[in-house]
């Protein structure tokens, strides 16, 4: 594919990157991306995914948009209470920029549809808020050979990390099973911006690995804490007993 005069316009940051060139954003152009959540974490990655030129955005979420998600969930708009999230999002994205296809499902992902809906994607973001999807996009993914980025957040702190096929630990490794479910509460405080810190590091993620630019980031968890504006980033081994990635 041969990039057109406003392409080249649009993306001339991306193509003057030693990292990127021209060549990584034909590879963006006709790459696909699966974000699974619209809500804190996938507002923003969304957004810069759209931005970035990836050619195919995919988002799934079954819920609709209230007032209460606006303080963090930031592709949404005062307007777009009451409507579905996927539909609220797929319109900002395509303001931001037409060039990309954005795919909807207006469903809450489960063992029955995971794999119909991850099969045709390059790359997969979990951006959910609830322990049993996150260890259920891990299986899948794993399971798939599909690369993913987790994040999560609480509070003031914020997490994560990459699984790529064969190289470096899954969630499950790390994380082993989800905890009791009264273990945390059913609607934890979070301050808005840090969802927006690790959603767009959950972006950058994927553009990273669809490029080749840089490494991504396997085998270690990131950490984040505003509060003190730290940053750590844990090895994190792989468990040859895991039951999603191990040997068994």
């Amino acid at each position: 594919m041969e990039l057109t005069s406003e392409q080249k316009e649009r993306y001339a940051r991306h193509i003057v990157l030693d990292g990127i060139g021209e060549e990584g954003q034909k590879k963006l152009l006709s790459s696909s991306v699966l974000i699974i959540g619209t809500g804190g974490l996938g507002s923003p990655a969304a957004l810069y995914l759209a931005a970035a030129g990836v050619g195919t955005v995919g988002i799934a979420d079954a819920d609709e948009v209230s007032v209460s998600n606006l303080q963090r969930q930031i592709i949404h708009t005062t307007c777009d209470a009451g409507r579905a999230k996927v539909e609220s999002a797929k319109e900002k994205m395509q303001r931001i920029n037409p060039d990309v296809t954005v795919k909807t499902y207006r469903v809450f992902v489960t063992e029955d549809n995971i794999y119909d809906i991850i099969k045709d994607y390059d790359f997969v973001l979990d951006c959910t808020d609830n322990f049993d999807a996150k260890f259920l996009i891990n299986d899948a993914c794993v399971k798939a050979g599909k690369p993913f980025t987790h994040a999560g957040i609480s509070g003031f702190k914020g997490q994560l990390m990459t699984y790529v096929p064969n190289h470096g630990a899954c969630y499950r490794c790390v994380f082993k099973n989800p905890p009791p479910k009264d273990a945390f509460p059913s609607a934890p405080g979070v301050v808005g911006a840090v969802p927006g810190v690790i959603g767009s590091l959950q972006a950058m993620e994927a553009i990273k690995y669809l490029t080749g630019a840089g490494e991504p980031l396997t085998g270690a968890l990131l950490t984040y804490d505003a509060l003190t504006q730290e940053f750590r980033k844990v090895h994190v081994p792989t468990d040859g007993d895991c039951a999603a990635c191990g040997n068994k």
